[in-house]
């Protein structure tokens, strides 16, 4: 092989993946699509969407759709864990990078720097800083950044099934455990805290300011992200449940959810 083979070898931009996972009734493939939408508008860059499904029906012919892997798990109430399938060494012929979104976020701004942030390390996961309790080192899993295909996690998965018993009496859903393991195992890198913002804790104002203030988008927000009981719809045209948490509507979002 020659010199400038090489070079070119090794110059070849990697697949840029945008993986998002549905499964169960709470969402349509409306959110899917929406999605997709959403990073077309805001995503200069090449990409390939993925939905990991169990149940492909309505969603735009433009994104791939694979069935989710299974795990090797006992019987049982199923608390999220599914995402971490994700990181499975061989995920059907996907390999490359890619950006992991939750389907019920709201992209509001160019999120290009999701793929052009350099991490620190080969082997880092990028994933959001928890904002209520961010001393603890846990990262929300809604928006994260991976090497996907590439055996860079080759027992990520597997030791979560190895050890599920005890995992599962230590933490209390998939990101916690993500989060511990890779801090001990390889890298997690953290957002920069402007980029992702939560409606619950940073666009609401604190009670009782919201029962009489709209909430607001920081500046310098790219991407909504919604956790709680309250989801896009609901916060377009406000309510909420108890009275005290009653959520003032956000008209705002209206044109970027769509």
């Amino acid at each position: 092989m020659t010199e400038q083979e090489v070079s070119t070898r090794d110059s070849t931009p990697e697949q840029r993946y945008i993986i998002c996972m549905k499964w169960g009734d709470k969402y349509g493939p409306e959110y899917v699509n929406r999605l997709y939408n959403m990073v077309s508008r805001h995503l200069t860059l090449d990409f390939q969407m993925v939905c990991l499904t169990d149940d492909s029906t309505g969603i735009d012919s433009a994104v791939r759709c694979y069935p989710i892997p299974e795990m090797d798990l006992p019987a049982g109430p199923e608390r999220g864990w599914k995402k971490l399938t994700t990181f499975k060494p061989e995920l059907y012929d996907l390999k490359g990078v890619a950006l992991f979104l939750d389907i019920d976020i709201v992209i509001v701004d160019n999120i290009d720097a999701f793929f052009t942030y350099e991490a620190k390390h080969d082997d880092s996961v990028v994933i959001i800083r928890d904002w209520k309790k961010p001393w603890r080192m846990i990262g929300n899993s809604s928006v994260y950044r991976f090497k996907i295909g590439q055996n860079t996690y080759p027992d990520l998965l597997a030791n979560f099934e190895r050890n599920f018993d005890s995992i599962r009496q230590q933490v209390r859903h998939e990101q916690a455990y993500l989060s511990n393991y890779l801090r001990e195992h390889h890298h997690l890198e953290y957002w920069d805290k402007t980029w992702c913002v939560s409606f619950k804790y940073q666009c609401i104002a604190p009670i009782p300011f919201n029962l009489v203030r709209a909430p607001k988008l920081p500046d310098g927000a790219k991407i909504v992200i919604f956790h709680g009981e309250i989801n896009p719809p609901d916060a377009i045209k406000g309510g909420g449940g108890k009275w005290y948490r009653h959520v003032k509507s956000s008209p705002w979002l209206e044109k970027h959810w769509v």
